[in-house]
């Protein structure tokens, strides 16, 4: 199955590592640094076109991705869950 995040960009639902709220994690000095990090290394491609609300880790067997994406990560998950794409 197949998640549609935003901006054309769809990823595997095998690949999907986590779905997280952005506001909620982004308030640990643990969880920035990460995101610093995946920053640095390229790692993040934004599928927003407004403010990102969530941002979904990816792994495809060979490297990390991590996805800015629009939508909450409750919608996300059902989405994902649901297999709507």
């Amino acid at each position: 199955m197949y998640l549609h995040l935003g901006k054309g960009r769809v990823v595997n639902t095998a690949e999907i590592i986590g779905i997280f709220d952005l506001d909620i994690t982004s308030q640990s000095h643990i969880t920035r640094k990460y995101l610093s990090m995946a920053e640095k290394a390229g790692q993040v491609i934004n599928a927003s076109e407004d403010i990102p609300k969530s941002f979904v880790v990816c792994w495809d067997g060979k490297e990390r991705s991590l996805y800015l994406c629009q939508m909450a990560a409750a919608t996300l998950l059902r989405r994902a869950e649901a297999g709507i794409l």
